[in-house]
């Protein structure tokens, strides 16, 4: 049974863009004070443990701000942390053997790049998918060319799962997504590497509202 994530804006964790005055935690907390309500933990090149000992330091910060988590990938960092979820790449296991592993009370969440990936993952069981890039953006040049907003308004009409808008989400690109039909966006950089998260966080929210 697919659920409602709750949240307009999904914040994806990316250490590496990080002003150097922020560590990882200290940048959370300035999205949360901004009023972010969704995190996912994306430090793919952290061990285990590492990874693990982040999970339980942003479970208590998110949950302390009424805050979902979310785990890439690992379900069984997901489940350890007591998080709220868990996000799946589209090479990962398959969103209907994550619900076998993680159980009902999980979201699981699949990242998407084509038409026939968005139904697959609706399919599988999915609770919401992230679909791009939209726009350019470095971090997701391995994906190919941007899909534009013409092919996210068609993807609205293809699944019935939330559907989150990811790739070069600028606040000036905000309304275009919206209007293709969005259920909210997913951001990296765009707040994360920011001067100022928290004020950041802010506008994104006001331009969502």
């Amino acid at each position: 049974m697919q659920r409602e994530p709750g949240f307009q804006l999904y914040l994806v964790t990316d250490r590496n863009v990080l002003a150097p005055a922020y560590s990882l935690p200290a940048a959370v907390e300035e999205a949360l004070k901004g009023g972010v309500q969704a995190l996912q933990l994306r430090e793919k090149d952290l061990g285990v443990r590492d990874l693990l000992d982040m999970a339980y330091c942003l479970r208590k910060l998110t949950a302390g701000y009424g805050a979902k988590l979310f785990i890439n990938d690992r379900v069984d960092v997901a489940l350890a942390a007591d998080a709220d979820g868990v996000h799946l790449g589209g090479a990962g296991i398959p969103a209907s053997a994550a619900r076998k592993a993680a159980g009902e009370g999980m979201l699981i969440g699949v990242s998407t790049h084509s038409i026939a990936e968005a139904e697959r993952a609706e399919e599988d069981g999915a609770d919401f998918i992230t679909f791009g890039p939209i726009f350019e953006t470095p971090s997701k040049m391995k994906y190919g060319k941007p899909l534009g907003p013409e092919l996210l308004g068609e993807v609205m009409k293809r699944v019935s799962v939330p559907v989150f808008a990811i790739g070069g989400i600028k606040k000036e690109r905000v309304g275009s997504v919206l209007e293709a039909g969005a259920s909210g966006i997913a951001l990296i950089s765009a707040i994360f590497g920011s001067d100022d998260i928290r004020s950041n966080t802010e506008e994104f929210m006001r331009l969502l509202k």
